[in-house]
């Protein structure tokens, strides 16, 4: 090696690299993370590298050992990292090198930086992805539960955040659900795509060595090895993907916390977060801030802007590997920790919340949410939809004059708008009656709210089934 560098790859050069792009090229700070992965994936390597006949067994003994030595000393906090070594992957290696001699420098045989944080990367996000996926099952699990404990608390349903039709809570916590039963859909099969391996891709070409990819895939847990060397190394596809259900998933996060923030008002009563969950003022004493549901629509834009990042840094790279990539890992980071956070808080806080059952069912009287029975009972009884359209319309016009609801209008009231109306009107002008007239799948009655609870139920204990 040349004496002007310390750098592994310094033998072309003749003379060091600049302090400042020595500090600016290096990633040692941020990707150290990966180095429980990156010792995971050398163990992997060194133990095929035995198997094929390119390292002794006493070799990759003394790799593993002196390997799982570094794993420990960075547990403790005592491994040095050096920015001169760049990255994670160097600082180890060289370290093992200290550590059991020239026998270290073999474990690079038949790899390239390049597959190797591919590799890493791919690992890590499998791990991340398995810690957010159980945040998403309890999600889940709170949100059914509280469901099936709330299907006959009545509660106004909005268009235009207007009222529109009387729901129950129980029916609008299984929308919640519905969204993110889907995000946990993306996120099982991003994983998919994720638990492909590049290790033997080396720097773009594949290596000389007759090194045997099936076992390393193997060891690793990996589905397959990835098919082509070129794409192996330079893909990024899976950390965009994962930017994208995050995105998604935190858009939805932001949907149900912005509807939290509402609930809590004074101006709409709803539901009350528990205090745990919840700040006060510095000079309003009165006030209880709903700040976590804030924070988790907060952090929605952060999140975007990961997305975007990873998009732009791979729109114009050539093939194979660029130092771009080096970029890849801060946002990906970043993005793992912030969605992990926000699902640990709503999944603790749905359960918890507490409904304010007449504050709701008092709200869903209001604004005559009934409006579409009356006009759905005419039908019933002959009228054409547009005519008891128009019906329902005047009538309503009626009741913001008289400052009625239509359940207190008296059917002398009624029927001077229709002589078709009589007195079973009522048993569809009720919050209840309206609620359980809705009685098929997806409607609001409150056994479809529990059946479609039950489901919900099923369906999540048959996806942890498969896990297992």
């Amino acid at each position: 090696m040349s004496q002007a560098t310390n750098q592994s790859w310094g033998g072309r050069f003749s003379e060091p690299t600049d302090a400042f792009v020595e500090r600016f090229t290096a990633s040692v700070n941020f990707d150290q993370r990966l180095a429980p992965q990156d010792i995971q994936g050398s163990i992997a390597h060194a133990t095929m590298l035995a198997r094929v006949g390119v390292l002794t067994d006493d070799e990759r003994d003394a790799i593993i050992h002196g390997l799982s030595e570094i794993k420990g000393e960075i547990e403790r906090g005592e491994f040095e990292w050096s920015v001169p070594l760049e990255d994670v992957h160097m600082n180890i290696e060289a370290r093992l090198t200290d550590k059991i001699g020239i026998t270290g420098k073999k474990l690079h045989t038949g790899r390239s930086r390049n597959d190797q944080v591919a590799t890493d990367i791919r690992l890590f996000m499998r791990d991340a992805i398995d810690v957010i996926e159980a945040e998403l099952v309890r999600l889940r699990e709170g949100m059914i539960g509280l469901a099936d404990r709330e299907a006959e608390t009545i509660m106004p349903g909005f268009t235009h955040l207007q009222t529109a039709q009387p729901v129950t809570f129980g029916h609008h916590l299984l929308a919640w659900q519905e969204m993110i039963a889907r995000d946990h859909e993306r996120l099982l099969d991003c994983r998919k795509r994720i638990n492909v391996m590049p290790l033997g891709a080396a720097a773009l070409a594949g290596t000389t060595y007759p090194i045997d990819r099936h076992v390393t895939a193997e060891l690793l847990g990996f589905e397959r090895p990835a098919e082509n060397s070129l794409d192996a190394v330079s893909d990024r596809d899976f950390a965009i993907e994962f930017t994208s259900f995050a995105s998604i998933l935190l858009m939805h996060l932001s949907r149900m916390s912005e509807e939290l923030v509402l609930w809590t008002s004074a101006q709409f009563d709803f539901i009350d977060l528990p205090d745990r969950f919840c700040t006060g003022s510095s000079i309003m004493p009165q006030k209880k801030n709903p700040d976590v549901p804030e924070l988790v629509r907060g952090k929605t834009g952060r999140i975007y802007g990961h997305l975007m990042n990873l998009l732009t840094l791979m729109k114009s790279q050539p093939l194979a590997y660029n130092k771009d990539n080096q970029e890849d890992k801060e946002p990906l980071f970043d993005a793992v920790d912030t969605v992990r956070d926000c699902l640990k808080a709503f999944a603790d806080m749905v359960p918890a919340i507490e409904p304010k059952k007449a504050s709701m069912f008092e709200a869903a009287r209001k604004g005559f949410s009934t409006a579409t029975d009356l006009a759905d009972y005419l039908v019933r009884k002959g009228v054409a939809f547009r005519d008891a359209h128009e019906i329902v319309g005047q009538s309503v016009a009626y009741g913001l004059k008289a400052e009625k609801d239509l359940s207190e209008m008296t059917l002398d009231e009624l029927k001077q708008f229709s002589a078709t109306i009589e007195q079973d009107v009522f048993e569809v002008l009720t919050l209840e009656g309206s609620v359980a007239a809705r009685n098929h799948i997806g409607g609001t009655a409150p056994d479809q709210v529990r059946a479609a609870a039950q489901r919900a139920r099923d369906a999540l204990a048959a996806i942890k089934g498969e896990a297992q």
